[in-house]
């Protein structure tokens, strides 16, 4: 049993490898792309549109009133960025009912850069709000003594993000590997569709969770 998709190695030449990580993950944003172009080619603004259409509208509707909830006022201008979080986690997670499918998700490697991209968005759409140095007083806040807490609070909250969502996937799929190894079929059908679940659970808060970082870094001028 592994414990993460970075350790089964595809394909190695002298000291470049390619692991499941790397694979899966450009696999998964491949369809999602294709997808999308499918779904979007052929968009109707007037009468009935496709199921796609409306499917994809629902989720759309459902991310944009989520990231209002929040307290971000425009919430088009985050739509793509915490959006393209959500579905690519969710949709990273949902595939764990395919055979012989390891999630992305599962692997620090792929959680790190997702919590690092949130890391990046916040600077960018609190500099964008507030100004360089309206964003950088707000370390200071509320006096300049909290300076070095403000800063290791930023720092860890992106660690948290990455180890929670890495430890949940992680745990799940260990669980379910055991669970086939010394029970009958039935049982690890149930615990897959917790997983399933569980992964969009976890989709949803890390969205949720970067939109909340978001509004804090924005919240002066919105």
């Amino acid at each position: 049993m592994h414990l993460s998709p970075d350790e089964i190695i595809l394909w190695r030449w002298k000291f470049v490898e390619l692991n499941s990580t790397i694979v899966t993950t450009w696999a998964l944003m491949f369809v999602l792309t294709l997808g999308s172009l499918l779904i979007t080619r052929r968009l109707k603004t007037e009468g009935p549109g496709s199921r796609w259409q409306g499917f994809l509208e629902i989720v759309v509707t459902t991310i944009r009133e989520q990231i209002e909830e929040v307290g971000l006022h425009n919430p088009g201008k985050y739509l793509g960025f915490i959006g393209t979080l959500f579905l690519f986690i969710a949709f990273s997670n949902l595939c764990m009912i395919l055979p012989w499918y390891d999630p992305p998700t599962g692997s620090l490697s792929t959680t790190s850069a997702l919590a690092i991209s949130v890391f990046v968005a916040v600077l960018i759409f609190g500099i964008q709000k507030q100004g360089l140095i309206g964003y950088l007083k707000s370390y200071l806040k509320p006096t300049f003594i909290m300076l070095p807490f403000n800063v290791i609070s930023e720092l860890s909250r992106t660690f948290a993000l990455a180890i929670r969502l890495f430890g949940n996937i992680m745990s799940g799929a260990m669980i379910v590997g055991i669970l086939l190894t010394i029970t009958p079929l039935l049982f690890p059908i149930f615990m897959n569709l917790l997983g399933l679940l569980t992964g969009m659970v976890q989709a949803y808060i890390f969205s949720i969770l970067a939109a909340v970082y978001i509004a804090a870094a924005t919240r002066t001028n919105e």
